[in-house]
């Protein structure tokens, strides 16, 4: 399984970014996916989810700071391609966002750990991860 991630740069606050993840190697339309981010010396922390009947998840008011309201994340199941478009983005935003596929816990279980540890890939939640894509907010 292969999750490559692209569309991350730098960019002044309040622009919009849309950052994609293209799968290989699984079966893409039975796979859930999710997005996380770490930012330095900050927890890896659940930005959106979207499962394989395209419900999604984004965020919430647990994770003040987050992008809650700001972003979108959708799938493309012809092109096996995930992307997650943040506007709006803040300084704060300024992290490595991962793209992560085949969920190892039931999803609402990981909507609801939300936060995980200190570092990313964490594949006791989500199987298989990709090397992720800077994202710099100035």
């Amino acid at each position: 399984v292969q999750l490559v991630e692209s569309g991350g740069g730098s960019v002044q606050a309040g622009g919009s970014l849309r950052l994609s993840c293209t799968a290989a190697g699984l079966t893409f339309g039975a796979t859930d996916f999710g997005w996380y981010r770490l930012a330095p010396g900050k927890d890896c922390e659940l930005v959106a989810t979207i499962s394989s009947d395209g419900s999604t998840y984004y965020a919430d008011s647990l994770l003040p700071d987050s992008v809650e309201g700001r972003n979108t994340i959708s799938r493309d199941n012809a092109k096996n391609t995930i992307d997650l478009r943040i506007d709006g983005l803040k300084p704060e935003d300024t992290a490595e966002y991962y793209c992560a596929a085949g969920a190892a816990l039931r999803m609402t279980t990981i909507q609801a750990l939300g936060v995980l540890g200190r570092s990313c890939p964490s594949t006791w939640v989500f199987y298989y991860w990709g090397q992720g894509t800077q994202v710099t907010v100035s």
